[in-house]
């Protein structure tokens, strides 16, 4: 079986990796893009995932990353 890496991030969707040989190769690139997601800034929001073949999720490797919007300051007048 193989492995992809798919992502949807601030509404667009992404296949990052796909072919991926090995559950633990699959795993390894997954924790990086949580990481690498997670310290973005211009990340709202995102999804990432490890599916197999039948695009289903792979040991419940599906994270959900969002950041609150930050309180933008009031201009001066």
């Amino acid at each position: 079986m193989t492995y992809a890496i798919i992502e949807c991030i601030n509404g667009s969707f992404f296949v990052r990796a796909e072919g991926i040989a090995t559950l633990a190769a699959a795993k390894t690139q997954y924790h990086g893009r949580c990481q690498a997601l997670w310290s973005a800034p211009d990340v709202a929001s995102a999804y990432v995932m490890i599916v197999d073949t039948q695009l289903d999720v792979v040991e419940g490797c599906k994270e959900y990353i969002h950041h609150a919007a930050q309180p933008q300051p009031e201009p001066e007048e």
